[in-house]
């Protein structure tokens, strides 16, 4: 296993770990949001389309500016799931790969808190 991908996998448990600790429902669905950034639309374009052949609900590219004042486009796919570590390594599986076949950034996953 990458050392890449192997903090990817700690940032996932943690992040689960910090939703329940803080009372979030460990039973609910989530809508869980993995996010991409690139610099270049073609092949960010490429890498949602991958995203959405994997199964994940794709949103439309957005451009931000970033703090040094340069821009970066961005796009979310996003599954429902369970809080279930493994379900979430597996995702991150597929989307690194994706984002590495690419040459774009995977940049993580977020979710809302659920009582």
């Amino acid at each position: 296993m990458s050392t890449e991908l192997q903090e990817w996998y700690e940032f996932n448990q943690e992040t689960v770990d910090a939703l329940l600790e803080d009372g979030s429902n460990p039973d609910a669905t989530y809508n869980i949001e993995y996010h991409f950034a690139g610099d270049d639309f073609d092949r960010l374009e490429k890498a949602a389309v991958d995203a959405f052949k994997a199964g994940f609900e794709v949103g439309d590219a957005e451009e931000l500016t970033l703090d040094d004042g340069g821009t970066v486009l961005c796009f979310d796919a996003t599954v429902e799931r369970k809080l279930d570590i493994d379900s979430l390594n597996k995702d991150t599986d597929t989307l690194l790969r994706i984002a590495t076949k690419h040459n774009v950034y995977y940049d993580g996953w977020g979710t809302h808190f659920i009582e």
